[in-house]
């Protein structure tokens, strides 16, 4: 992925936090290893992050902050203040940072920016993708993404991006870091006690919600776990917050780790705030008491709560953690309830969704060739495998000689297609087509080792090409998955099929 570059406009500051930056910089952190160039821009807001993104290799364009506030207008969005001038400003500001630099892939994540900003440096990028969760205001953009977990989630931007937008939504694209998938392949097997908590509130915790949570767990007389304390660099209260830990026994205190999925994966319960840090936390199987500390958390912890992947305390206040103490209590005695959260939450997030954002972004060369002949034995071991088997319609193991002779009038059968997807020379993936007339009917399943990287969606756009070369009498494709198989779900949907109709089906 030669001469590939990309810009980010982002902001962190004491009023926005840090989620939009650390998320930006998973990403970054992706492409970049695949070969792109990554520049940010960051306006110097109080509690900025710029030092962090610095401090990773990349390049950063500085906007001045402003001397004194901006006071949005009446008509303007919802957080328009954020950005600390008009948006008007700040597009010229980024247009200028952006300089001769004419990037594939401008991304912007910021509650403060909406069409109008995007329309102005539509000329200036490729494409643009639009990073949010709230919904609530018009985008002009190629791509959006809104990794979070809402009822009605596909319906959210119908009227907000344009008809050729691709939506990416819910935590099956959350960016993640990849310690979270690395950790995840090797967690250990929880029993529903708790014996250890991590508390952990953001980057910034601008309401000190940590600190009260602490207070909260001393209050606990007969206490049986040991407590991990993780707060950011940008805490104002960090000082206070370490010297009131080292103070408790059991209390541990962390600032602005580079551990977090490890500290996630040790402790049986977390309590802490919505946003990124849940799906960090799913990821991890970690079950967790939430307090809201931003409108953007309050829809995202209810439907958490509803989906059984938290306990929703309500938002930060002067009493958003009067509720704690019986809860936790509740948790620490029912281990039961705890191994079901852990597993819907492990269910509910892979932790490859960066993966999955980044090959979309720029998919990899995937080829497809016709099947030979050679191709059998080791087709027979990629479709018996377990990962394989665990949502196709027809899920036994089939016999070796079975399969051969299966494989042979298949190569021989003019209506049926055979294709193996290949990255490098390497097998990726094998798709079959069944043609009637006009239509087929595609079949598709990755080798083992290759789910969750995005490749799904690629070998079946992939394939669509070749039948639009090989076979132009076909006009329509039709995919048959189970509701079950969520990884299809999202490949067919990446990959632009639509929902036509549903079979109903009894088995006598």
């Amino acid at each position: 992925m030669s001469h590939i570059s990309v810009i980010f406009r982002t902001d962190a500051s004491l009023q926005i936090g840090s989620g939009h930056v650390i998320r930006c910089l998973t990403l970054a952190d992706e492409l970049r290893q695949r070969g792109a160039k990554v520049m940010f821009i960051c306006r110097e807001h109080p509690g900025n992050l710029i030092g962090l993104i610095e401090g990773k290799g990349y390049q950063v364009a500085r906007l001045p902050h402003p001397e004194a506030a901006y006071d949005a207008a009446a008509d303007d969005v919802r957080h328009a203040a954020w950005l600390g001038v008009p948006w008007a400003q700040d597009a010229a500001d980024t247009s200028a940072a952006m300089g001769n630099m004419l990037p594939q892939w401008l991304i912007v994540d910021h509650y403060a920016i909406d069409c109008r900003w995007e329309e102005k440096l539509r000329l200036l990028a490729g494409r643009i993708m639009v990073i949010d969760d709230l919904a609530d205001r018009p985008h002009d953009c190629d791509l959006l993404l809104d990794q979070n977990l809402y009822q009605e989630m596909g319906n959210r931007y119908e009227i907000l991006v344009p008809p050729g937008c691709h939506k990416l939504l819910g935590p099956g694209y959350a960016l993640l870091r990849p310690e979270f998938a690395a950790v995840r392949t090797n967690l250990r097997q929880r029993d529903g006690q708790v014996r250890r908590v991590l508390v952990f509130f953001g980057g910034v915790d601008a309401t000190n919600e940590t600190e009260k949570a602490i207070k909260v767990l001393t209050g606990i007389v007969d206490r049986q776990f040991a407590v991990d304390v993780v707060v950011g660099g940008g805490n104002l209260y960090k000082e206070q917050i370490q010297k009131l830990c080292a103070g408790l026994h059991g209390f541990h205190y962390h600032c602005q780790v580079e551990n977090m999925a490890a500290i996630m994966a040790a402790a049986d319960l977390a309590i802490g705030a919505g946003g990124t840090a849940t799906w960090e936390r799913c990821a991890m199987g970690l079950p967790s008491i939430v307090t809201a500390l931003a409108d953007n958390q309050r829809k995202l912890a209810r439907a958490g709560a509803r989906n059984g992947l938290l306990f929703y305390l309500g938002e930060a206040g002067s009493d958003s953690l009067e509720h704690l103490l019986p809860v936790l209590i509740s948790c620490t005695s029912a281990p039961e309830t705890m191994l079901y959260y852990s597993a819907t939450c492990l269910k509910t997030v892979d932790a490859r969704g960066v993966n999955r954002v980044a090959n979309l972004l720029f998919p990899p060369q995937i080829a497809v060739r016709r099947a030979t002949l050679e191709d059998c034995d080791a087709v027979y071991e990629w479709r018996n495998a377990e990962e394989t088997r665990r949502y196709i319609f027809h899920a036994d193991t089939i016999p070796l000689d079975t399969h051969r002779e299966w494989y042979r009038r298949t190569l021989e059968n003019a209506d049926r297609i055979l294709l193996i997807g290949e990255i490098d020379n390497k097998p990726v993936g094998v798709l079959r087509y069944d043609l009637t007339q006009h239509t087929a009917l595609i079949s598709v399943y990755l080798v083992p080792g290759c789910q969750g990287q995005g490749a799904g969606a690629q070998i079946v756009r992939r394939g669509s090409q070749w039948l639009r070369e090989h076979c132009p009498q076909i006009s329509v494709v039709n995919a048959e998955i189970s509701p079950e198989n969520s990884a299809s779900l999202r490949a067919f949907e990446s990959a632009r099929f639509k929902e036509h109709h549903l079979i109903f089906q009894e088995v006598l």
